[in-house]
């Protein structure tokens, strides 16, 4: 009778240390597009940016960027950025030089323009991998370029 009772006090103690584990972050692609949706009902006429955290789990932030504009030319120098299209069309200009940069914040240099730099088209589906401290620049086909952004903080070299 001992040993049923210990097993079920260390079946109890596991379930208790399991359900104080949080849950991995969860969003699907209806909650993306919703996000998408609510973003772009709250941008003022002639706003051309707006973005919304759509998963937190710790220090990273998963957000959803809604451009309707092309936006300045920028650098992350401490972080890569991912993302994904998630709905709409454009470009991404990236590499090259950043010119008339100016450090907005620690971590972003914001420049006129870039020259030099590759263009490619972008479609939803489309992923991104920009490393940090190489500018890149956003253009938006069609009045709308919607991204699921994940900045990456790059360790110290």
């Amino acid at each position: 009778m001992k040993q049923v009772f210990a097993a079920l006090a260390l079946a109890a103690l596991a379930s208790a240390a399991a359900a104080q584990k949080p849950d991995p972050a969860f969003a699907t692609p209806a909650d993306v597009q919703a996000l998408v949706e609510r973003i772009e009902g709250s941008m003022k006429p002639g706003q051309i940016f707006a973005m919304q955290p759509l998963l937190r789990g710790g220090a990273s932030v998963a957000s959803v960027e809604v451009w309707k504009g092309a936006g300045k030319p920028a650098v992350h120098p401490t972080d890569a950025e991912y993302a994904m299209v998630v709905a709409g069309a454009g470009t991404l200009t990236s590499g090259g030089t950043l010119v008339d940069a100016h450090v907005t914040n620690p971590g972003l240099t914001e420049g006129s323009r870039i020259e030099g730099g590759a263009t490619r088209r972008l479609k939803p589906g489309d992923i991104i991998m920009i490393p940090a401290g190489m500018p890149h620049g956003f253009g938006v086909e069609g009045g709308k370029l919607a991204l699921l952004g994940i900045k990456l903080p790059q360790p110290a070299r």
